[in-house]
Formats: structure tokens, sequence, C-alpha cells
């Protein structure tokens, strides 16, 4: 991994990614109160096709040491993926605000549609699995997620900028 320092002219500490994953690993919600500026909220970026990006908030989970979220198959995110899976997450902590930037593959191995289902259920998200195995079912997804079926999105991760927003304070960016 290479790191480099964002807040250097300001002699501030190189930040630890560990204690971002950590953080992370901790959990965040999108209920209001909870946390960030009054929620915590991720949002994507993908690419459209004229190669002007496309934003959009989303439910992700963070499991693993992996960002997780799901769509419909005729959403813009979804088809942005598709022909072009580079994308962006971004999500405001108390602690810090972070910028991921990488892949976003479909998933649709059974056991793992299954387990994401599992997570988002215990995290409020009252999601199950589709009786093809390999997609997501609810009574309700966010507006822009579309109709159900919702497939499950794996985000692999290449760096990561981060701010940390208490003291002491500084920048990171992380290549992987």
């Amino acid at each position: 991994m290479d790191v480099t320092n964002l807040a250097d002219l300001y002699d501030l500490p190189l930040l630890d990614w560990a204690a971002i994953q950590a953080r992370l690993d901790a959990g965040f919600t999108q209920a209001p109160g909870s946390g960030g500026p009054d929620r915590h909220t991720c949002w994507l970026t993908t690419i459209n096709a004229d190669g002007s990006p496309h934003v959009t908030g989303i439910g992700a989970l963070y499991i693993d040491g992996v960002f997780w979220f799901e769509t419909g198959e005729r959403t813009r995110k979804a088809r942005n993926i598709a022909r072009d899976p580079r994308c962006a997450l971004s999500l405001a902590l108390d602690e810090y605000d972070l910028v991921v930037e990488g892949r976003a593959n479909q998933v649709t191995d059974p056991p793992t549609v299954a387990a994401m289902a599992t997570h988002w259920s215990a995290d409020g998200w009252p999601a199950r699995v589709d009786e093809s195995g390999r997609a997501l079912t609810a009574e309700f997804s966010a507006p822009s997620a579309g109709p159900p079926p919702w497939h499950v999105y794996r985000i692999t991760s290449s760096a990561a900028t981060a701010l940390q927003t208490v003291e002491p304070g500084g920048a990171s960016r992380w290549r992987f």
C-alpha cells in the first residue's frame, strides 16, 4: 500500500488506514440523528456514457473491508456500471470524510447474495433473497433503486482519500 500525506503543508500527521477501517467496521446508519451531518449517507459516483459524472445517494454497507450496495438493473447507476465499472463512493462520518475509488461489480453468487440480505435486514432494511437466489427483494427500497429485483454490487477499492474532521486533523491518500 502506498500512502501520501496530503496535510504535510500543515505539519499534520499521516492518517492510519487501520483506524479508518476500524471506524467503518463499527458501522454507520442513515437514521436521522445518528451522526455525520445529522446522519450518514453514502454517495456513489458512476460515469455516464458521455463521460459526465452521475452522483446518487445509496444505502451502502461496509462488511469485511468492502463496500456493498444494491440497485435495480434498469437504474442509471447499474447501466453505467455495466458499461464502465469505475466508480467512487463518498461518506461523511463523525471523524472522517472519506472517498473510496474503485470498480463496482455485480455479485450473483447465491450464498453471498443471501449473506448480504441478512446484513441489510439486520441494519433495518427487510431485504430477502428473491426466487432466483441471485438478487434481492423487499416491500420497499429507495426510489433511486428502481423496482425489484435488486442486484448486489461489491466495490473493489483501488484508492481512498480521508480527511480527519476531529483533532488533530489530517488528510491522507492510499493506493491499494
